[in-house]
């Protein structure tokens, strides 16, 4: 190759850079798919019930081999419920969390976590002493099932080996239960299973927080539209909008502020 078509290669090379660049930095939108399946709900149990009487988010579990990866999921839903349900006075996590350490019943939920991961019961006599300590009727149980990231080089400039262009995406599974803690009862189940994609020149992942707010929204969607099987997609523009602008934050009693403004 000669000193002038070398140098013409790679001012070609830096241009093609810069537009990939400008690309990944003004795409902010992901391709995405989350299909769902859920339990019919009791015909006796109206979802508007969860907009009368406080709503409590439990920490989420983990399938073995991801915990730890569990820890965000259940501050999520929280905010995803600010957006999708405004309507439901939810209870944070942490507020939940506090509440039980507070009453003393830290060792009992405890116990109930380990047992639910294996059974996927929550003990109706410890639920019913949570739910009380809490102050909430309803509790939602996360469990984070499976969570892979990759990336994969799509574009390279020939002879050169510079990077020009890769997949990234994320595959997750997640569920969501809805236990009633006077009574013990299970109103509700539903699963989740999502995949993300973006081209970009940059190397960041497609990250967990992308992935679990769009399968929480759309199973959250799929409970207040009483679905039993859904596919949602970019389309959906209530689930889409979730990775896209700032969601209100859950106070610490349980109460939603306001959004910023968009810009």
């Amino acid at each position: 190759m000669t000193h002038m078509s070398r140098s013409n290669a790679l001012r070609h090379v830096s241009l093609l850079l810069t537009l990939a660049l400008v690309t990944g930095c003004l795409g902010s939108i992901y391709g995405w798919q989350v299909r769902t399946t859920s339990t019919p709900l009791p015909p006796s149990f109206d979802p508007a019930k969860l907009g009368q009487e406080p709503v409590a988010i439990l920490g989420a579990l983990a399938m073995a081999g991801l915990h730890g990866n569990e820890m965000p999921l259940d501050h999520l839903l929280g905010e995803v419920l600010s957006k999708v349900a405004p309507h439901i006075h939810v209870i944070s996590s942490k507020h939940s969390m506090s509440q039980i350490n507070q009453q003393g019943l830290a060792v009992e939920y405890t116990r109930m976590r380990v047992d639910a991961e294996l059974s996927y019961v929550l003990d109706r006599e410890s639920l019913r002493k949570i739910g009380s300590a809490i102050g909430a009727r309803y509790v939602f149980q996360p469990r984070l099932a499976a969570f892979v990231q990759a990336m994969t080089d799509r574009w390279t400039f020939p002879g050169l080996g510079v990077l020009l262009m890769q997949t990234r995406s994320a595959d997750l599974r997640v569920s969501l239960q809805l236990w009633d803690t006077s009574t013990g009862e299970l109103l509700w189940v539903s699963m989740a299973e999502g995949t993300l994609q973006s081209e970009a020149a940059s190397r960041d992942y497609v990250y967990f927080e992308d992935a679990a707010r769009v399968a929480l929204g759309s199973m959250i969607a799929d409970l207040l539209n009483r679905k039993t099987a859904s596919t949602y997609t970019p389309l959906n523009k209530l689930v889409d909008s979730l990775i896209q602008i700032p969601l209100p934050e859950p106070k610490e009693d349980g109460t939603k502020t306001a959004a910023p403004p968009s810009q």
